[in-house]
């Protein structure tokens, strides 16, 4: 059986984050090596460009929002759920993401200010994901692929 596992794209190299730019990790790179890879980036699947204005999750956690103010949770709404329909597709039950992302963090998000203050709580797709099934790989702790 194919070992199988979705990995945030910007992480792999894919020049899909706000700014244009990625989040290459080697680390990823190397404990993914002879797995069957699924990229995947809930804001682009969202409709969101590249480069785009950076966005946060409110402190209530409900919605997200545009450093500039602009509204944006729809774009990440529809990227979760475009997510974990291509999961589905290929009936994946396991991603890496990238952590601190709106859309991807799974232990830590930015609090909304746009100060690069951090705080516990998951982004919008993460939640999605697990309440849907998914398993969050988190590659700081040891034995989970």
């Amino acid at each position: 059986m194919e070992r199988l596992i979705a990995v945030s794209a910007c992480l792999l190299g894919y020049n899909c984050k706000y700014n244009g730019s990625n989040n290459l990790n080697f680390n990823v790179i190397e404990k993914t090596n002879g797995m069957k890879i699924i990229p995947i980036c809930p804001e682009v699947f969202g409709g969101m460009p590249t480069p785009r204005i950076p966005s946060e999750i409110s402190i209530d956690q409900e919605k997200v929002y545009s450093s500039v103010g602009e509204e944006v949770t729809f774009f990440f709404e529809q990227g979760k759920k475009r997510t974990l329909e291509l999961l589905k597709e290929h009936h994946c039950t396991k991603v890496i993401l990238k952590d601190g992302s709106p859309s991807c963090g799974y232990s830590y998000i930015y609090d909304g200010t746009f100060t690069g203050s951090r705080i516990l709580g998951q982004g919008i797709t993460c939640k999605y994901l697990l309440a849907n099934g998914i398993e969050i790989i988190d590659l700081n702790q040891e034995g989970q692929l």
